[in-house]
């Protein structure tokens, strides 16, 4: 049947008698992998060194270091601190022991001499939601994996188009300096994309009119920020070597919530051989 096959429980009392009773009882019933711990410190260099155990069934009344100690000690290291604790006890059975269980973080309280079939179905129900909880991991993990290649195929697609572009892009920070550029954008200026990054627009473009030039950014940032995007401006990109190659030039300004503008979209068409109709 293979019941529970894939979960590891820790079983801990310095009762040698004890643990081969509950042992038995637990594989009687279900197929776990029990581990076993004769005293406090057994049962922490256990649930330290395995890389996971499912719950913890363990005994209150032990010597040198009892349940109480114990459960503190794992909950306070970050691996066990979610391993759900049973505690077990022939001794502590008063409300105030059983609020001082919970308080250092047991999942149950059980008092000895323990009822087989209670013990079996306490146990079941955590192995039970901890099972949910597993299979709702595993789909949220294959959502996440799935949207992450959705994501990935629409990246790369976007970078395909960009790349194709015929038209030059720029990227631009909020203060005017280029962040990325397309490989039309390269070749009309003839600038590596690495040798473009950090420089202002005002390096590289220029509108006709003087006035517009030396204010530019201003003009820009003022415009941009009430109606969103300039389109259709004549202007010229200055190449590496000084030509002037003239343009058709459109900015769009990305916004965050606030409404501050965060980047500007910038795009060229190259009009050179274009004539100018005048009317």
């Amino acid at each position: 049947m293979n019941r529970y096959a894939d979960f590891r429980i820790l079983i801990v009392d310095d009762n040698r008698n004890n643990l081969f009773t509950l042992h038995t009882l637990i594989s009687r019933h279900m197929d776990v992998e029990v581990l076993e711990a004769d005293s406090g410190q057994t049962a922490l260099d256990i649930a330290l060194q395995n890389p996971r155990i499912d719950l913890i069934v363990l005994d209150v009344q032990m010597p040198e270091m009892d349940g109480f100690q114990a459960a503190s000690m794992l909950k306070v290291r970050q691996r066990t601190r979610d391993i759900p604790i049973i505690f077990l006890t022939a001794a502590y059975k008063t409300d105030e022991f059983q609020k001082r269980g919970y308080e250092v973080g047991a999942a149950d309280y059980l008092l000895k001499p323990i009822d087989d079939n209670q013990l079996i179905n306490k146990i079941s129900t955590y192995l039970r939601l901890i099972e949910k909880e597993r299979d709702m991991n595993r789909r949220l993990e294959l959502q996440v994996e799935e949207r992450t290649r959705e994501l990935r195929v629409a990246k790369n697609y976007l970078e395909n188009v960009i790349d194709s572009m015929g038209e030059a892009l720029l990227l631009l920070g909020a203060d005017g300096r280029i962040k990325t550029a397309n490989p039309a954008a390269c070749r009309m200026l003839d600038y590596a994309e690495m040798d473009l990054q950090g420089m202002a627009i005002g390096d590289i473009f220029e509108e006709e009119e003087t006035v517009q030039a030396n204010a530019f950014m201003g003009t820009w940032l003022e415009a941009l920020i009430r109606t969103g995007t300039i389109s259709s401006i004549e202007a010229s990109f200055i190449a590496k070597d000084q030509r002037r190659v003239p343009i058709l030039f459109s900015r769009t300004a990305i916004k965050d919530e606030a409404g501050e503008i965060t980047d500007i979209i910038c795009i060229a068409k190259d009009m050179t051989g274009y004539t100018r109709v005048t009317v």
